[in-house]
């Protein structure tokens, strides 16, 4: 093997060398990125679970008032049926004192 021949052999291989690092560094940076992702994706993925907490104790809660206004409502009912009667009566006292 001649000298220039050795020589371009040994560019050769430094070139090939180069690649292989460059590949292996560029297959880092994926990696790292890859990590970051994955990272951000847990992150999400926290923030998402504690929604989807809040939103079952809100519904929660809504059921629950719903309830109370269901167990109110026949309060309600009694109390204006109550006013309603009172009025029915003033009414009625008015008519007849106006008949008189």
């Amino acid at each position: 093997m001649t000298d220039e021949e050795l020589k371009q052999l040994i560019e050769s291989n430094a070139r090939t060398a180069q690649a292989m690092l460059d590949t292996m560094a560029e297959a880092r940076q994926e990696r790292e990125e890859l990590r970051e992702g994955i990272q951000e994706l847990r992150v999400g993925m926290l923030q998402l679970q504690n929604v989807v907490e809040r939103l079952a104790n809100i519904q929660e809660g809504v059921a629950n008032l719903l309830a109370s206004l269901d167990d109110d409502r026949p309060t309600i009912l009694r109390k204006l049926t109550a006013i309603e009667n009172k009025v029915d009566r003033l009414l009625h006292k008015e008519q007849e004192n106006i008949g008189e």
